[in-house]
């Protein structure tokens, strides 16, 4: 399933609901925000050997993919109600990080952009 078909079922699941009337673009935007914040409580008070050990812990990977999948749908249907290309989105943006972080300049590095070497 690509992403325009699982937008299509995401819209007939939200439609047979009747849950359009509560999806506004504001009320989208915290849903999504909840949803990532949900992902990080799976981290909460864990080191990061704990947080590494998720991918050997059937019922951790569980929880993992369904608060991603979460973002996913919220994502989708932001994209959706604002009727723009998610995937091309993310392609444009994409190319915008690899002008704003050529590998030359910041291979192995975390400064941001502008604190960058010429």
């Amino acid at each position: 399933m690509d992403l325009q078909a699982l937008t299509q079922a995401l819209v007939e699941f939200r439609d047979e609901r009747d849950w359009s009337q509560f999806h506004t673009l504001r009320n989208l935007i915290v849903s999504l925000n909840l949803e990532a914040s949900e992902l990080l409580e799976l981290t909460q008070w864990k080191t990061d050997a704990e947080i590494a050990s998720i991918c050997g812990d059937e019922k951790r990977m569980e929880a993992l993919r369904d608060e991603c999948a979460d973002i996913l749908l919220y994502l989708l249907l932001i994209a959706e109600k604002t009727s723009f290309d998610l995937l091309h989105a993310a392609e444009s943006k994409l190319e915008k990080n690899a002008l704003k972080y050529p590998a030359d300049k910041c291979r192995g590095s975390s400064r941001k952009y502008n604190d960058l070497q010429d």
